[in-house]
């Protein structure tokens, strides 16, 4: 039977600074992210299944990367913890902010490694993961494939 890959897109809104950056995205601003989601493996062909024909339910998919990555994101401030930002961070919260702190510069090449590593981990043993595609913006956005990192 033949590999199949197959996507799903997700948008989910996001605020981040980045500390120590020479340009504008030093300040807090926010992101419309779109997150291409494309997994890999051979549809089902147990007939009893009745997933039958499906490499993986995109609901199934769907429930993964909500729970990993667009409801823990979406609405939230991304900070890198190993910066005085950290400080910011606290004052946000302390607020009822939604903050997120990272061990990573929250730019979109290291988010989608990060969003790389919670999917696989989540993924069927049968499917893999084959590739991310963030978008940051209508003209900016970072990828992620397995076969440039095996």
């Amino acid at each position: 039977m033949s590999n199949i890959r197959i996507t799903k897109q997700f948008n989910f809104e996001t605020g981040h600074a980045l500390f120590g950056y020479d340009g504008k995205c030093k300040n807090v601003h926010g992101h419309s992210y779109k997150l291409s989601v494309t997994v890999i493996g051979t549809p089902i062909t147990d007939v009893s299944n009745v997933k039958l024909g499906m490499v993986i339910d995109f609901g199934d998919l769907k429930k993964i990367v909500k729970e990993e990555i667009v409801d823990v994101f979406d609405h939230a401030t991304v900070f890198n913890k190993n910066t005085p930002h950290v400080e910011l961070a606290m004052a946000l919260q302390d607020r009822g902010h939604h903050v997120i702190l990272v061990d990573y510069q929250p730019t979109s090449e290291n988010m989608v490694i990060d969003f790389a590593a919670k999917i696989s981990a989540r993924l069927p043993e049968s499917i893999r993961l084959h590739s991310l595609r963030l978008q940051e913006t209508e003209t900016s956005f970072a990828e992620w494939y397995a076969s440039d990192n095996a």
